[in-house]
């Protein structure tokens, strides 16, 4: 996907970027651009992070939220604004409605984490919860905004909400001039639009990769012209659009050499190491970057990376099973099911093996009644800690070696 002429008309500029920038200096944060050792080490590129889940609302929604705000008159303020969005976007556009003084309804989707509803609530705003995925509740703000009068304040395909999320490579190119990748997070397309857009002007030779999850390629499909199913219930809920913006897709196609497309167990691996590494919280989407740089490590390798992690608003106990699941996939917790006899001491001849090896069990299963097994037997299932894969796997081959059947219980 070659980028086409930089003379080419685009209905957003450097110029309007700049002026974005201006408008919102002070009231939004200018978030760190910082060199990750551990992840260049890891993925073979020297990776520059850009650490937007520090603004106040945890994302990088606020800029465009913001300098959309600034440029209504005051009778559109006064009457009131109203958006559809999965959280981020609504959470900027409520913070900075109320700082502002303009009452703000927001439509959300019903299964958008509860912790974005109650801090959108929490910033003052009306919700109104509504359909199963984002083009659901965007019909329905749409349809509100006109029964009362409300000015849409869509989060992504409008030229003032593009070029405040563009300032994000202002700062970047600033702070690391050095980048000569930057790997960007798709949903509907307003990041990347702005940030390609500022980025393409300031370096024409810099790459610009898009990411979006693998469950929702509409983005991917659009520009490629392939046809991709685009639905499932994925970790990175705020790229989860099944339609990106035509303003948008028109700059994606003008402006982006390459869309990659990561799996929900790649999202899940980068939510944990950017918080086992940089000790910082990703949500899924915001995670979406360094997932392509693990899915796609040799199409980085070499090259001096820009990723923005977009957004930290993640659902605490969503989190936990995150990180719980990646232990299990790296080996430091496991689940075994062990066949064995239902007499005295059978299972103290198991846990003495667990001693040997020193490794800590979390619970024991005790199984005789639902199970396939004789009458006389039964089986157990024992969650468990180890220090890495290989420390586990001596115990297992100690228990097969005691004559014991066993079944790693594995996730995917």
């Amino acid at each position: 996907m070659a980028a086409r002429a930089e003379t080419e008309h685009r209905p957003v500029t450097l110029e309007d970027i700049k002026a974005a920038a201006a408008r919102i200096e002070g009231a939004v944060v200018r978030t760190p651009t910082m060199l990750s050792r551990t992840l260049s080490e890891a993925t073979g590129a020297t990776v520059y992070v850009k650490f937007e889940n520090l603004q106040f609302t945890a994302a990088y929604k606020e800029r465009g939220a913001l300098n959309k705000l600034l440029l209504m008159d005051e009778e559109k303020r006064a009457r009131g604004v109203i958006a559809a969005s999965a959280g981020n976007h609504a959470q900027a556009v409520a913070y900075h409605g109320a700082r502002l003084g303009v009452p703000v309804t927001i439509v959300m989707p019903r299964p958008t984490p509860t912790i974005k509803v109650m801090q959108t609530e929490g910033h003052g705003a009306t919700i109104v919860l509504h359909g199963e995925l984002f083009d659901e509740a965007y019909a329905h703000a749409l349809k509100l905004a006109e029964e009362r009068g409300l000015t849409f304040v869509h989060p992504f395909d409008d030229p003032e909400i593009i070029a405040g999320q563009g300032t994000v490579a202002l700062e970047m190119i600033e702070d690391a001039p050095e980048i000569d990748t930057l790997v960007v997070p798709i949903g509907g397309g307003g990041l990347i639009s702005g940030v390609g857009t500022a980025a393409k002007a300031m370096k024409p030779d810099i790459q610009l990769i898009g990411v979006e999850a693998q469950l929702y390629p509409s983005m991917y499909c659009k520009v490629t012209g392939c046809d991709l199913p685009t639905a499932g219930d994925t970790i990175a809920e705020g790229i989860a659009v099944k339609a990106p913006g035509k303003l948008t897709a028109g700059i994606v196609k003008t402006l982006v050499d390459e869309i990659l497309l990561v799996p929900e167990r790649d999202i899940e691996t980068a939510v944990s190491l950017l918080l086992q590494i940089e000790k910082t919280v990703a949500e899924g989407a915001g995670a979406a970057g360094l997932a392509a740089l693990l899915t796609h490590k040799a199409r980085f390798e070499g090259r001096t990376v820009g990723l923005i992690l977009t957004g930290g608003n993640i659902d605490t106990r969503l989190l936990a099973t995150v990180l719980l699941r990646d232990l299990a996939r790296s080996g430091r917790m496991a689940r075994l099911r062990i066949e064995l006899q239902d007499r005295p001491g059978a299972l103290f001849s198991v846990v003495k093996l667990f001693e040997q090896h020193q490794i800590n069990i979390v619970e024991i299963y005790h199984q005789r009644v639902f199970t396939s097994l004789p009458a006389k037997d039964a089986f157990i299932d024992i969650e468990c800690e180890a220090r890495d894969a290989a420390h586990l796997e001596g115990l297992v081959t100690s228990l097969r070696e005691a004559g014991f059947t066993l079944h790693p219980v594995e996730i995917h």
